[in-house]
């Protein structure tokens, strides 16, 4: 149980840094294009990586590798599809698409591992879909381009959560995580040269340091670490509960800056997202008596 929690409190944690991330970052993301922002982002956060853990980096051997680098390439195809659907789509709707692999994980997990999740996991996706709905998304519920791609870099979120799950039993999460750093910031270095992104380097001022700093450090980093620390510890699905709270510290972070104001359906957004955390963690077995 002791392990347990820890894993719980790493995710939730995760998802706290992640929801504050909106607005710390706002400034970086409207000034540098989507593939030298992931570029300079994982490239630091891959330096932080080696210097908070060199010895066990050092030995990174081939077994470690494959993991990471799988990893690596769902999680840069998640950042870049999703980052270009939020161009075409608004911040709300971006936010609940995303969030979709909370819904997503438990089907994959029962596909690709063969576990079907039981009926307490299925409902806690279903009500934490709905909940972060409620968060997120305003009146307009229409679909276009920018919501179709932000569905799929939703299913890549989530196909980076089983890949992480998969592969920490061959390696451990620093060496996991230091790996698929690396390869999201290779892939966004070609990407950038290929689209001709490098002059934007140039547009990176003073009052951006510290963005980019939170952003590669605490938003990377940290919460990615936390992120495949926590999910060693807990199952799939319920790390995709925990980690859709992200939507939620969104939502109160916009609140305490003055970018977003309460009203009564993202509360009860709030309400649902709660109760599909407690069903997912207890099965409801206070309701079912002691025996």
């Amino acid at each position: 149980m002791k392990r347990k929690g820890i894993g719980q409190f790493m995710l939730i944690m995760a998802a706290l840094i992640w929801g504050s991330s909106f607005v710390v970052m706002k400034d970086a993301v409207s000034n540098l294009p989507t593939p030298m922002l992931l570029c300079i982002r994982f490239t630091l956060g891959t330096l932080f990586m080696i210097l908070l853990f060199f010895k066990q980096i050092k030995t990174i051997c081939l077994k470690d590798l494959k993991g990471g680098l799988l990893a690596g390439i769902a999680l840069y195809l998640a950042y870049t599809v999703q980052t270009i659907g939020l161009t075409m789509t608004t911040p709300g709707k971006n936010a609940f698409l995303t969030a979709v692999y909370c819904a997503i994980v438990p089907f994959l997990v029962w596909l690709l591992e063969r576990k079907k999740p039981d009926r307490f996991q299925m409902m806690a996706a279903l009500m934490c879909f709905v909940g972060v709905g409620m968060v997120s998304l305003d009146s307009s519920l229409t679909m276009n381009k920018g919501d179709f791609l932000t569905l799929v870099g939703g299913f890549f979120y989530a196909l980076h959560m089983i890949v992480v799950k998969r592969f920490m039993k061959e390696t451990s999460p620093v060496k996991l995580t230091t790996m698929q750093f690396f390869m999201v910031a290779l892939l966004s270095f070609v990407q950038a040269v290929f689209v001709g992104d490098l002059y934007s380097l140039k547009l990176i001022h003073r009052d951006m340091i510290l963005q980019l700093f939170y952003l590669a450090f605490f938003a990377t980093t940290l919460a990615l670490l936390f992120q495949n620390m926590g999910q060693n510890l807990v199952s799939e699905c319920q790390a995709s509960i925990l980690l859709s709270l992200e939507s939620v510290f969104g939502v109160f972070f916009s609140v305490l800056c003055g970018q977003e104001y309460l009203n009564g359906q993202i509360v009860f957004g709030f309400i649902i997202i709660f109760f599909a955390i407690i069903i997912s963690e207890t099965k409801l077995s206070f309701l079912r008596g002691k025996g």
